[in-house]
């Protein structure tokens, strides 16, 4: 190799070592423009109106901000006081598990049941506990200075990104060599129809689980029904694990009112949840983004080891972009030519 092959090499190396180093810089960055991607959907309608960009951009945020204040207090408040009284009633449940068993064994003459020690010390090193941690929790959460760092730069990031988008776009096409440019623009814009396709169906799955939770709770005449489907509805953005954190909530405060609601509201997410994957996410996402379910549960177990629990919430954006470059730039741009020169 050439000095110069040689110093290109050491170049690109170095690049992937710092580009490791900042890699949760840009795993920011990159929320920031899936925000910017979502929200300018938004603003994209208000300028339909002959709305000027500025005022569509901060009414959008306005909107925005307005619908996630609603939701907290929507969902807090009532989730503080229930989880209290669960708290409080943890050990009546365990007590009752305890005399179910009890009056099992009574009837079965012989059991082959093994006995099932007293659990009133358990309970009683449980409780305080599990107080402990869950106030361990709330302080870390609380008084993580990084965390509303984090947060900061990705709102402010955002904001810049919608107020005016192109001189970050065309400082992004200018990395690439001059004859590859134009090529970098068309996929850029293609990544930007596939995170907007992607918004539109993730809302629309959003709505469809929220609607069909809060019927079937409120059937079921589960307490705090509006806030479980909202719940409900958000934690579907992320996919597989969502779900099935979804259910947690409902269940517990239906068990509160009665054990057998705990195990109907089970089967009534377990349906909702076969439906949407088995029917609504392929039809929706079909003619949105076209995301295979394994190629899904891969990326999410990918980006969640290497970033962690940001990496997961953003998994499907992440996919979206990486298949959109790999099909454009990969398949397209370098192996077709290659099937066409060798043939």
């Amino acid at each position: 190799m050439k000095l110069g092959q040689w110093l290109g090499a050491i170049a690109f190396v170095a690049s992937l070592y710092i580009i490791w180093q900042i890699r949760r810089l840009l795993l920011l960055l990159f929320t920031a423009v899936v925000l910017a991607v979502a929200i300018n959907q938004l603003v994209r309608q208000l300028e339909k109106t002959r709305l000027k960009r500025i005022w569509a951009v901060w009414l959008s945020l306005s909107i925005v901000v307005t619908l996630l204040a609603g939701f907290f207090w929507l969902i807090v408040p009532p989730f503080a006081e229930q989880f209290q009284q669960l708290l409080a009633l943890f050990p009546t449940g365990i007590e009752r598990i305890q005399q179910g068993i009890n009056w099992l064994e009574e009837r079965i003459q012989g059991s082959f049941i093994p006995e099932i020690p007293d659990v009133n010390g358990f309970v009683q090193q449980l409780q305080p506990l599990s107080t402990n941690l869950l106030g361990r929790a709330l302080a870390f959460f609380s008084s993580s200075v990084n965390m509303v760092l984090e947060l900061l730069l990705v709102l402010v990031l955002t904001l810049m990104l919608l107020i005016n988008p192109q001189p970050y776009r065309q400082g992004f096409v200018r990395c690439f060599p001059s004859f590859y440019r134009h090529r970098v623009d068309e996929i850029l814009s293609r990544c930007n129809q596939g995170l907007g396709s992607w918004t539109v169906g993730a809302l629309i799955e959003m709505v469809f689980i929220a609607a069909f939770s809060g019927l079937g709770l409120w059937i079921l005449q589960v307490p705090l029904v509006l806030a479980h489907a909202v719940l409900a509805g958000l934690l579907n953005f992320i996919p597989n694990i969502g779900p099935t954190l979804s259910v947690v909530f409902p269940m517990a405060i239906a068990f509160l009112d009665a054990p057998w609601k705990a195990g109907a509201v089970l089967i009534l997410y377990i349906v909702i949840q076969q439906v949407e994957s088995y029917w609504l996410t392929p039809t929706v996402m079909a003619k949105q983004v076209a995301l295979l379910p394994a190629v899904t549960l891969t990326a999410q177990i990918f980006f969640a080891t290497i970033f962690g629990a940001l990496g997961l919430l953003i998994a499907l954006p992440l996919t979206v972009v990486a298949k959109t470059w790999i099909e454009e730039a990969l398949f397209q741009d370098i192996l077709a030519r290659w099937k066409s020169a060798a043939s």
